[in-house]
């Protein structure tokens, strides 16, 4: 009997989360195909193409295939939000691809091999996580004004002008150094459950250490990679911070910036079908990655808390 009543209550605070996880999600949808007349009307109403149509008979309130394509067109188009989506996937792509690079070959050696210093080397890649980013926010943005004077410097002579603040680039070299802290960790404890057999065999058949890594090691590392890949696309796609510190430029705005502006001119106009619409372009990316790559993410989490 106990076991049921608690088998119940289980239940019962799952269903609770799950609610509490999908509803807002829901109602950020179902608002993104409502004009703004609907919402301020019944804020927390379903659209009509779900419970029909309280103004069938007023042509000046859209139906919500009218106002879901008003709603995105004046997001993608009208408010820029295809430019912001752009310089987000750039950044961010590359950001992914720098950090997971970087780290793994890091987190390799770390892992394989055993040298003087390797426990002082691994715990000052992670001391990096005990120290909050707002902390070194402003030591940063003078380290890049003093970074971008000396390398304007040493291209001066052949015409450039190294620029790292307001720079796509520069925030993308600033989110690799900030993600190899966590990275390196995680990736780490990954290559130290793979079996050494396999790289012992594979320098007995005539590999180098480079194609060890790269043709054995690094494949069969791929649940952690895809691990560490969706936790550092969450927190780059969405960081803000950072990004409104080292951008000021609109064109190299990225997509937390874009819907920071479009809301408060929302607000101003009263256009909160465009705020919602911005809301669902910022948030299906990050829906799409995690659907696709769930199973993904499942197996390396499992496979690090067995063999980490």
């Amino acid at each position: 009997m106990f076991a049921k009543v608690r088998t119940a209550v289980l239940y019962a605070i799952l269903l609770l989360w799950l609610m509490a996880v999908l509803l807002p999600l829901a109602w950020v949808f179902m608002n993104s195909v409502r004009s703004s007349q609907e919402i301020f009307e019944n804020p927390f109403g379903l659209p009509w193409l779900i419970v029909g149509s309280p103004h069938a008979d007023n042509p000046a309130v859209p139906s919500p295939w009218d106002a879901a394509k008003r709603n995105f067109t004046s997001a993608w188009v009208k408010s820029h939000f295809s430019s912001f989506f752009f310089n987000s996937a750039i950044v961010t792509g590359a950001s992914l691809v720098g950090i997971l690079t970087l780290s793994a070959m890091a987190a390799y050696v770390l892992a394989r091999f055993s040298f003087r210093g390797n426990r002082i080397l691994f715990l000052y890649f992670i001391s990096g996580m005990m120290v909050p980013a707002q902390l070194v926010l402003v030591p940063l943005f003078f380290q890049f004004t003093e970074m971008s004077r000396f390398l304007t410097r040493l291209t001066a002579p052949f015409g450039y002008e190294v620029q790292l603040h307001d720079s796509l680039f520069g925030l993308t070299i600033l989110y690799i150094a900030l993600s190899l802290p966590f990275t390196i960790l995680v990736l780490t404890g990954f290559f130290k459950s793979l079996p050494g057999a396999l790289r012992e065999a594979a320098i007995m058949d005539g590999c180098g250490e480079y194609r060890v890594f790269w043709h054995i090691m690094l494949p069969l590392g791929k649940p952690g990679l895809v691990t560490a890949a969706i936790f550092n696309f969450l927190g780059l796609w969405n960081e803000y911070l950072f990004a409104l510190v080292f951008v000021n430029a609109s064109a190299k705005k990225t997509l937390p910036l874009g819907l920071a502006s479009v809301s408060i001119q929302a607000q101003y106009k009263t256009d909160f079908g465009l705020m919602f619409a911005g809301l669902v372009i910022v948030m299906l990316p990050t829906l799409l990655v995690y659907i696709l790559l769930q199973r993904q993410l499942t197996r390396g989490i499992t496979l690090g808390a067995l063999k980490g």
